[in-house]
C-alpha cells in the first residue's frame, strides 16, 4: 500500500495528534488514518444548494422587507456609427 509523508507539520499540531492518539490507544499513524477516513466519509457541504443552505442558517432570524423600486424602460443601444 502506498504511503505519504507530511512535511512542515506544526509542533503543537503534532503534539495534539500524539495526545489524541494516546487517548484512543492508537499509534499516531493509525490516528491519522482514522481521522482521514472520517473526514472523507462525511458528505461535503458544498454538494447542496447554496441558497437553501443560507435560508436554513439565517431563516430563523427573520427577513426584511425591501421597497419595490420602479423600473424604467430599457434604453436603446448606443450606435457608434
Amino acid at each position: 500500500m502506498p504511503g505519504i509523508t507530511i512535511r512542515n507539520l506544526d509542533k503543537s499540531l503534532k503534539e495534539q495528534l500524539r495526545v489524541q492518539a494516546a487517548k484512543h490507544g492508537r499509534s499516531m499513524e493509525e490516528e491519522v488514518r482514522t481521522i482521514l477516513k472520517v473526514a472523507l466519509a462525511t458528505e461535503s457541504a458544498s454538494t447542496g444548494n447554496l441558497a437553501e443552505s443560507v435560508r436554513k442558517r439565517f431563516g430563523p432570524l427573520g427577513g426584511v422587507d425591501l421597497p419595490v423600486v420602479p423600473r424604467e424602460p430599457i434604453r436603446e443601444p448606443v450606435n457608434f456609427e
